[in-house]
């Protein structure tokens, strides 16, 4: 077939310019990695301010029961509740002996004796016993593991009503930060009260009162000097020393006997 002189001048070069002019572009670069950073870094903050106001929001709820705490019982604290957890989880039927008792019920010895094992700077410090601390970190380092608490009672509460047992920088940070709003929000005799009140004492008992009736068959404000001594050494591990109360632990029974008087109380 014969192709006119123009069509055979146009069709080359038309198609030489047209093979040139797309072999001559270069492709855009991607937007797509620069999205993706920014995406990123949006969601990274978006979590952050997350993680941020739900800290608030939680530590703000904390303070209100606090408050609220400051003037009525807990009925309930969160060990409480683990532990009773734990007992249904063998017996459906299994229930916490505890029984709140106001401070003017709880016997002076009980107070003094705690004070004297536990916290022997209770009424002095605002919530941490710097000496006592470096005390139980050399300890700790003495014996190669963290052995010895050096809590006070405000930081031992804290735990208690908020936390969860174990050790953790988390639950360190919580603990500390709770204990700060507990020292500024309740007085000293608030403290020991609920203190007194909350803590374990035994499998399944909790409080002063529960303790006195579970161990001796009596009223917490009928505790004499000898048994309320005993209650108090029991503090760091009750459930253990509710079936191991061996010569050892009687001896600093007896030590605390001997200096409780000494220790003030709110």
């Amino acid at each position: 077939m014969h192709r006119s002189p123009a069509a055979s001048a146009n069709g080359p070069n038309c198609a030489s310019r047209g093979g040139g002019e797309a072999a001559g572009r270069r492709p855009l670069p991607a937007a797509a990695p620069r999205n993706v950073v920014r995406r990123l870094i949006r969601w990274i903050g978006i979590t952050l301010l997350g993680v941020v106001a739900l800290t608030v929001l939680v530590h703000a709820v904390i303070m209100a029961q606090l408050i609220w705490w400051s003037r009525f019982d807990p009925a309930r604290t969160s060990f409480m509740e683990l532990r009773l957890e734990a007992m249904q989880a063998d017996d459906p039927d299994a229930r916490l002996a505890h029984r709140w008792v106001p401070y003017e019920r709880i016997s002076d010895h009980l107070k003094r004796a705690v004070v004297a094992a536990e916290d022997d700077k209770f009424v002095d410090h605002e919530g941490f016993d710097w000496e006592g601390i470096q005390r139980a970190i050399e300890r700790n380092q003495r014996r190669g593991r963290p052995a010895a608490g050096g809590s006070t009672i405000s930081q031992q509460l804290a735990k208690n009503l908020f936390l969860w047992p174990g050790k953790s920088y988390l639950r360190k940070a919580e603990e500390a930060l709770i204990t700060l709003m507990i020292e500024s929000l309740w007085s000293k005799r608030r403290i020991l009260e609920v203190y007194l009140n909350v803590v374990e004492w035994g499998d399944g008992v909790f409080g002063a009162e529960a303790a006195a009736r579970h161990y001796y068959r009596i009223p917490a404000a009928d505790l004499g000097p000898a048994e309320a001594a005993r209650l108090a050494v029991m503090l760091p591990n009750p459930r253990r020393y509710e079936r191991e109360f061996g010569p050892r632990l009687a001896a600093h029974a007896e030590r605390v006997r001997r200096r409780m008087h000494r220790s003030e109380i709110p």
